[in-house]
């Protein structure tokens, strides 16, 4: 079987997993051919899980330059996605970049430029869209199941962290290092699903909180307000401070209303559209009758395993891949237009001026704290 040398750079919490996910079969298209990372601790766990004689590398840019690799995995800091993306097109390998696409818009720009440029695999390890549940969900909502869309809200907040997880490394939770906080760390997925189900609203305004539940000087409280181009709005709220946490998406139709949450999708579904309903009916009390059923699915979840196949899959094969690369521009627009709202303390519509926004984000970085790093790796199971 023919195999993708794939080069990893970052072994930090969820560069692991995608090694130890390697390592134990779950990719059978795809073998470890070299990792890289700055960090002593982490290259030093590499050579010991590594098959023998896998090289092990201190820059991206070494692994990049050593001929190895035929593909690239980027699970580092942020900022990096773009410049290392860019760099591997250059030198003709397929990209695999972990979420987000970037910090900012404008940067992601240009990754997708070059991605399209040097016709080569780009794909996003946006493993929710892998989700039996989520993937149901766009095929109603897209499909129309549900009618005209009404109402779009999600309360996730089932992120929690503690103040050692942000302490954790010199990078996380500062301006200058990860360029934000929950929304660009922890909700990348939602924000993803949200756009890839209900599409992208055309206002938004936000309240991220920086800094509310821990010691850091980034967002990990938000709750923002969306307006679609179709008249529907929308509420998602957001934290890493809340124990317990909540996870619930719903979207609300004319024609119904569907429902994930614990795991779960449940439709309530009308006998009449809403909207003729209440132009027709004699009684100013009287509901529409609706039937409620939970919906089933294949019960399919591969999750990061199933990104990577599919990327192997495309590089191989002309396979389908789960996201394109150039997609991770959506999801960050919203992130991207919840912070520029927040900071100007006002309504923004999408799309929004880049250059504003990264002026704002300039003005944070610069005053963006030093952190001394504990050097400490997590255990991502179940939390991405």
């Amino acid at each position: 079987m023919k195999k993708v040398k794939l080069g990893i750079i970052g072994v930090g919490n969820i560069g692991t997993t995608h090694v130890k996910n390697i390592l134990q079969g779950r990719c059978p298209e795809i073998e470890v051919a070299a990792v890289a990372d700055r960090r002593q601790a982490r290259r030093d766990w590499a050579r010991g899980a590594l098959l023998e004689g896998t090289a092990v590398l201190e820059e991206g840019e070494q692994l990049l330059e050593s001929g190895l690799c035929e593909a690239v995995l980027l699970a580092v800091p942020h900022y990096q996605h773009p410049v290392l993306a860019q760099q591997a097109f250059a030198k003709g390998l397929h990209v695999m970049c972990e979420k987000p696409a970037g910090v900012y818009t404008k940067a992601v720009e240009e990754m997708n430029k070059a991605a399209e440029k040097s016709g080569l695999t780009f794909g996003m390890m946006f493993n929710q869209r892998t989700n039996c549940l989520y993937r149901k969900m766009r095929e109603m909502v897209q499909g129309g199941a549900l009618g005209e869309m009404k109402r779009v809200n999600w309360i996730i907040t089932d992120w929690y962290r503690t103040q050692i997880y942000y302490d954790s490394g010199d990078w996380r939770a500062t301006w200058a290092g990860e360029g934000g906080g929950v929304l660009l760390n922890q909700c990348p997925h939602q924000l993803d699903l949200l756009q890839w189900i209900c599409g992208l609203p055309a206002k938004v305004q936000a309240f991220c909180h920086e800094g509310k539940w821990h010691d850091i000087e980034v967002e990990d409280d938000v709750t923002a307000y969306l307006e679609f181009a179709n008249g529907a709005t929308g509420v998602f709220v957001t934290t890493t401070g809340d124990a317990p946490g909540t996870n619930r998406f719903e979207v609300t139709g004319t024609k119904g209303k569907l429902v994930c949450e614990n795991d779960t999708l449940t439709f309530w579904q009308l006998e009449q559209d809403e909207r003729e309903f209440c132009r027709t009916a004699q009684d100013g009390f009287q509901k529409p009758p609706c039937k409620v059923s939970t919906v089933e699915t294949d019960g399919e979840n591969p999750q990061h395993s199933g990104v990577l196949n599919a990327f192997a899959a495309n590089i191989l094969r002309g396979g389908a891949l789960v996201a394109d690369g150039k997609e991770g521009i959506r999801g960050l627009t919203l992130s991207n237009a919840m912070h520029l709202s927040s900071w100007l303390a006002k309504p923004v519509s999408i799309p929004f001026d880049q250059e504003l926004f990264l002026a704002e984000l300039d003005k944070r970085r610069q005053g963006s704290r030093l952190k001394v790093s504990r050097d400490i790796t997590f255990s991502t199971e179940g939390s991405y």
